[in-house]
């Protein structure tokens, strides 16, 4: 028998300090990766989307989610993937994305085990590698977009169900974001800061920085409730022009009452209303032409870091990243319709700025406690290395502190991800079918353009504009 070959006995001491060393150098490599937020990614993309650049953008788009279409941020590629397609009259390509990006929500809101994994991750990193789930409104503009796509294709039959699917979404947005708060206050619960959090949370410091930090939010005016009105409105036309009987009609009038308590007086939506009651009496709905102005840009959310009072392991204040939403500007003043020697002047009929700004109110306690709980975490998570290397040797711990330091710089990242390809807001213009079936659209900055409008009873002109300084690009579908 041969002899075991020896193996000197390493001392607990410097086993430990080597420990402590290599996790140093892990967090310096790990810090020196860095951390870019969603924002930052999407730059070059939201470039050549401001430009008018569709083609480009929707190249871009479609390249980054297919490779990202098993990654935490698949959702949000597809939403961006598909808007840009559907704005270059990709139709079947955006509902594809479109599809893939409601089945991933789905998938993520039927399978709640995920999120206990994944948040535990979060807390010792950033929020922002949390999958991305996707918001109500997402799911509502998806589907609405879906069914803009399909009438588009002259595909109504397809377009009834992707309405039917939106009005769902809308239904479900306030139930889920009670869940969305309850899943954060279990998250804290769980990881023992729920009494940290508190105090936190009713400290005057912290209360004062956070609404000095969400109060130009108020200016945007949030919705009272959880609805956009342009896809309310478009389920009302759509059911008004394709009913097949009195429910469809029906529906139609609940559809468009409930846009009008939105848009008090809009002329379009009382039009609407009076052509919905003739046909409810018997009477034939006229020939009509909507123009649909999308137009514009939704806010983006930028990062904000802020010191937060949090006493715990002799440290008073730890610097935090915070969401905050950035409205876009320079879009349209509105769009003027010239049809048979009268002009028609467009109207908003939804702010998605409003829209987002109501989620982003609601989304806020959860923001405020996934933010606590990470920030917890991650400070206490340094301070026990920081001692564990303070113990060993003066140099050792000075190394650990930068390399705690260093990470946790690079990890103190705001979660930003948002659709940022949908519009600002949605303005409508509505008129009689004109005799020679001409329009011409005057807006700022840009000569007149000339319409000749397809064959149809219910027509629909649609602009979509992203900036004043890009070109418009119109397209046509017809309701009936």
């Amino acid at each position: 028998m041969h002899p075991e070959p020896f193996a000197p006995e390493i001392p607990a001491s410097r086993w430990r300090r080597r420990s402590l060393l290599a996790l140093s150098l892990a967090l310096l490599v790990a810090a020196s990766t860095g951390c870019r937020t969603y924002a930052t990614k999407t730059e070059s993309y939201r470039q050549n989307w401001r430009a008018g650049q569709v083609e480009q953008a929707a190249k871009a788009f479609s390249d980054r989610a297919e490779n990202r279409a098993q990654g935490r941020d698949a959702v949000i590629w597809r939403l961006e993937q598909g808007t840009a397609l559907r704005a270059a009259g990709r139709y079947p390509e955006s509902n594809r994305a479109f599809e893939i990006a409601e089945a991933r929500m789905s998938e993520f809101e039927a399978r709640a085990r995920v999120r206990v994994a994944t948040e535990a991750m979060s807390a010792v990193t950033t929020p922002a590698n949390l999958p991305y789930e996707g918001r109500a409104y997402d799911r509502i503009m998806a589907a609405t977009y879906r069914a803009l796509n399909y009438l588009a294709l002259d595909q109504q039959d397809q377009a009834r169900p992707a309405l039917l699917r939106a009005h769902q979404y809308q239904q479900d947005a306030v139930a889920e974001n009670a869940r969305r708060i309850e899943r954060a206050q279990q998250e804290a619960a769980q990881r023992g800061h729920a009494a940290a959090i508190d105090n936190t949370r009713q400290h005057p410091q912290f209360q004062q920085r956070l609404d000095g930090l969400y109060a130009p939010l108020s200016a945007l005016q949030p919705y009272a409730e959880y609805v956009n009105p342009f896809t309310v409105w478009l389920d009302g036309v759509f059911f008004l022009a394709q009913a097949r009987d009195f429910s469809d009609l029906e529906r139609a009038r609940v559809s468009l009452q409930r846009s009008l308590a939105f848009n008090p007086n809009h002329p379009a939506i009382l039009a609407d209303l009076d052509a919905c009651e003739r046909r409810l009496r018997g009477e034939p709905l006229p020939a009509v032409t909507y123009v649909i102005l999308e137009n514009g840009q939704a806010p983006v959310r930028q990062q904000v870091r802020i010191d937060i009072p949090i006493v715990f392991a002799n440290v008073s204040y730890i610097g935090t990243a915070w969401p905050v939403l950035q409205p876009q500007s320079g879009h349209l003043p509105s769009l003027a319709v010239d049809a048979h020697g009268t002009r028609h002047a467009s109207a908003q009929i939804a702010s998605i700025d409003r829209i987002v700004a109501r989620d982003f109110e609601d989304e806020k306690p959860a923001i405020v406690t996934r933010t606590l709980v990470s920030t917890l975490a991650k400070g206490t998570a340094a301070f026990v290395a920081n001692q564990a290397a303070s113990q060993q040797d003066e140099g050792l711990g000075a190394l650990v502190r930068l390399a705690t330091l260093a990470y946790q710089a690079s990890v103190n990242i705001a979660d930003t991800r948002t659709w940022t390809t949908l519009p600002k807001e949605f303005q409508i213009a509505r008129l009689p079918t004109p005799p020679d079936r001409r329009l011409d659209l005057v807006s700022a900055g840009h000569p007149p353009a000339r319409v000749h409008l397809e064959e149809g009873h219910v027509n629909v002109v649609y602009v979509r504009s992203v900036s004043s300084m890009a070109p418009l690009r119109i397209s046509q579908l017809r309701l009936k």
